[in-house]
């Protein structure tokens, strides 16, 4: 019975689009024989167009919302086919729009006449999970005016969503019977995600989903096959030969009774596992190559979670940078030989203001200066804030170049980013407070976002990296 009603309402949207649909048409030198709306999987603002040809031929949809035919959008051309599938994004909700297909090869396109087909409301539980306060736009960066928030729904239905600058949703795309526990935008224009189901806490997962604009699925590994054997957790990045890299789960059998455990105690690490993109292990390191449980005083209480890594990045230079939560620190390890290069923070290789050291990282990233950049979480201070350093490798020295502090009642334990909007603001997610924030160095408040769920982190994409999938702005400049 569960099931039927959520069959319920994407049947009548697949019926009301088709009352819309043309059947059979040969006009204005077209060679159309059919053309069928359908939903886009569980999406009110996806059209999903097949069209069906004579012969061999390109196609295109060129589409608008009634009244605003200025306003045009037209898709990428699907090439050298009979039957083309294209999916109609930068559509609003509740909506009508007209479209004509265009056929042909390559510039030389024909017109179809003009049809019409009405958007379908968001889910009524989506309607309200976003609101904005912003006392005066006026101060917003011209490219976060005009660019796009991504976050993520973690619970079943997982829900990866972006958002104008207004607070709303210009774009999502939904998965049943688990979770976006991470999400990443690539710099191929793809968002790489970790997905994870009920038995996987927080941003543990077992499935690597990668998505283009139109929600195509680029790649999809789960737990299991070839050489993905282990639980990934906290990240998913591209490297420079379009392969996976990760952060996974490492066990060890261990002997801690000198320690006051047994004999054959396990003790649950990190790793860094790099996949290609049909599974294949291509390279892969672990904390235990660098450390020893044994040396670890409070091993016995830190078992279950030893060191917690949670994030991986790429240093300039092509190595990679690694946080972990529990002992504060940051690790830079060689990508090739998996050597540990230096620690920062904690009992690290830094010269270090006082000002700057900090209790645990998340979202550690190089931002667009080369400066390294993170979200400060603070428990020992109940604080949390973004900080930035240059670092000098050689003289293992850190300059501190931005100490944002986030207001006392923002402040996040657990989880959270931070990323540059502009060369002059920050977007900070405070994902235990369900609370996003655009502030600016000072950490004056200028945009703030509430969320009816807990993002893992909040993303900013500028718009020229969306279209033509989406030109939606949230303000006018």
């Amino acid at each position: 019975m569960n099931k039927l009603r959520r069959l319920l309402p994407l049947l009548s949207m697949a019926a009301a689009l088709l009352l819309f649909a043309p059947g059979c048409m040969n006009s204005g030198g077209n060679d159309i024989v059919s053309i069928t709306l359908l939903p886009q999987g569980q999406n009110a603002i996806k059209v999903k167009t097949i069209i069906l040809c004579t012969d061999t031929a390109d196609a295109a949809v060129e589409y608008w919302q009634k009244g605003h035919e200025q306003q045009r959008t037209i898709t990428r051309l699907s090439a050298h086919r009979i039957s083309h599938t294209i999916i109609l994004t930068n559509l609003l909700p509740e909506k009508a729009y007209e479209y004509r297909v265009l056929t042909g090869h390559g510039k030389d396109l024909y017109p179809s006449k003009t049809y019409t087909f009405n958007t379908f409301g968001l889910p009524a539980w989506m309607k309200d999970m976003f609101s904005v306060v912003c006392p005066d736009s006026s101060v917003l960066p011209a490219a976060f005016k005009k660019g796009y928030v991504m976050l993520t729904r973690r619970d079943d239905p997982g829900i990866l969503f972006l958002l104008n600058a207004k607070g709303n949703i210009v774009w999502y795309h939904q998965v049943s019977g688990t979770g976006f526990k991470v999400a990443r935008f690539t710099a191929h224009n793809t968002f790489l995600t970790l997905l994870g189901g009920p038995g996987y806490e927080t941003s543990y997962g077992d499935q690597i989903l990668e998505l283009d604009l139109s929600g195509d699925t680029l790649a999809n590994l789960k737990k299991g096959q070839q050489d993905f054997k282990q639980t990934i957790h906290h990240e998913i990045l591209l490297n420079q030969e379009n392969q996976f890299v990760t952060l996974c789960v490492e066990e060890r059998i261990c002997d801690l009774s000198s320690k006051g455990g047994s004999k054959q105690d396990t003790v649950k690490g990190d790793g860094i596992l790099v996949l290609d993109r049909q599974g294949k292990q291509v390279w892969k390191w672990t904390v235990f190559d660098v450390l020893n449980p044994l040396d670890d005083k409070n091993i016995l209480k830190e078992k279950q979670d030893w060191m917690h890594a949670n994030c991986i990045a790429f240093d300039t230079d092509g190595n990679y940078l690694v946080s972990f939560y529990n002992n504060g620190q940051i690790w830079k390890i060689d990508a090739h030989t998996g050597k540990r290069l230096w620690t920062f923070g904690k009992n690290g290789d830094f010269e270090m203001p006082a000002a700057s050291l900090f209790d645990q990282a998340h979202a550690l990233h190089i931002n667009e200066h080369g400066e390294l950049m993170f979200f400060d979480n603070g428990v020992s201070k109940k604080t949390s804030r973004t900080l930035s350093f240059k670092l000098d490798e050689n003289k293992k020295q850190a300059t501190l170049r931005i100490n944002t502090i986030l207001p006392p009642e923002n402040y996040n334990e657990r989880m959270g980013s931070s990323y540059l909007v502009s060369d002059t603001t920050l977007l900070q997610c405070a994902t235990k407070r369900n609370t996003v924030i655009l502030t600016n160095f000072g950490g004056r408040f200028l945009w703030l976002l509430r969320t009816g769920m807990s993002s893992y982190r909040a993303s900013f994409i500028p718009a020229e990296k969306l279209a033509p999938y989406i030109i939606q702005p949230g303000y006018e400049q």
